[in-house]
């Protein structure tokens, strides 16, 4: 039986990380449970995209987690699919799929390894940074599987970077709170992925794994100690 291209990603993370210990295919949820967890996610919820979320819910020290996918995502995944290249018509689909599952495991794992506040900022922005930081990665690795030499150009990073980075609109959010979160984490973790750029792929890899164990004040700390960080000091509001 052939896998799914979430249980593709699913597994990739886990061998960088660690594993979940669950199928997060079996969180996959509805239209319908999704208006109802979008309802009971309060007012700034409505800014969301209604492209793909991930809701969690802690009780009974137990982690309830469920990923929306709409059907118009789904339907452009299946007809431009990236597993045969990647293109103007599935990245920004591609994109969306990938954060939402490491929205998920990343939760997951924290939450195996002690983590409760699960409704805090500080919690939110680490899923969100460490998803933008893993979704490009995993972009590199599409774009390098259709390179002949496997190694990818730099007109492909700054492709890439383009629709990972450079096209959000965290501007556009009238809540404070998700304006502020989506503009820092942006910020951080475009410059997090031009440091990645500049190492090895041994040391990469340890690097990252040493990122996710941070808490979000430390990834940020770790982040704007980089002499590119520096030089872009972060944008206020």
């Amino acid at each position: 039986m052939n896998e799914t291209l979430f249980s593709q990603i699913q597994k990739l993370f886990e061998r960088t990380y660690a594993q979940v210990g669950i199928n997060l295919e079996d969180c996959l949820i509805d239209r319908q449970r999704c208006r109802q967890l979008s309802i009971l996610a309060g007012k700034s919820a409505r800014e969301l995209s209604e492209l793909a979320r991930t809701f969690l819910r802690a009780a009974d020290d137990r982690l309830y987690v469920g990923i929306y996918y709409s059907r118009w995502l789904i339907e452009q995944l299946e007809r431009h699919d990236p597993r045969a290249g990647l293109s103007d018509h599935n990245i920004r689909s591609l994109i969306a799929f990938v954060e939402e599952i490491n929205h998920a495991l990343h939760a997951a794992l924290q939450f195996k390894n002690g983590a409760r506040a699960i409704d805090s900022e500080d919690f939110a922005r680490n899923l969100e940074l460490q998803a933008q930081v893993d979704t490009y990665l995993v972009l590199l690795l599409f774009v390098a599987f259709f390179r002949k030499t496997q190694r990818v150009s730099r007109s492909d990073r700054r492709w890439l970077r383009f629709h990972l980075f450079r096209r959000q609109c965290p501007d556009a959010f009238i809540d404070r709170n998700l304006r502020a979160r989506y503009l820092e984490t942006n910020q951080l973790a475009s410059s997090y992925t031009r440091y990645l750029d500049s190492i090895n792929a041994v040391r990469r890899v340890e690097e990252l794994r040493l990122f996710r164990s941070l808490d979000y004040n430390s990834k940020k700390e770790r982040v704007l100690a980089l002499p590119a960080a520096k030089s872009r000091p972060l944008l206020r509001f």
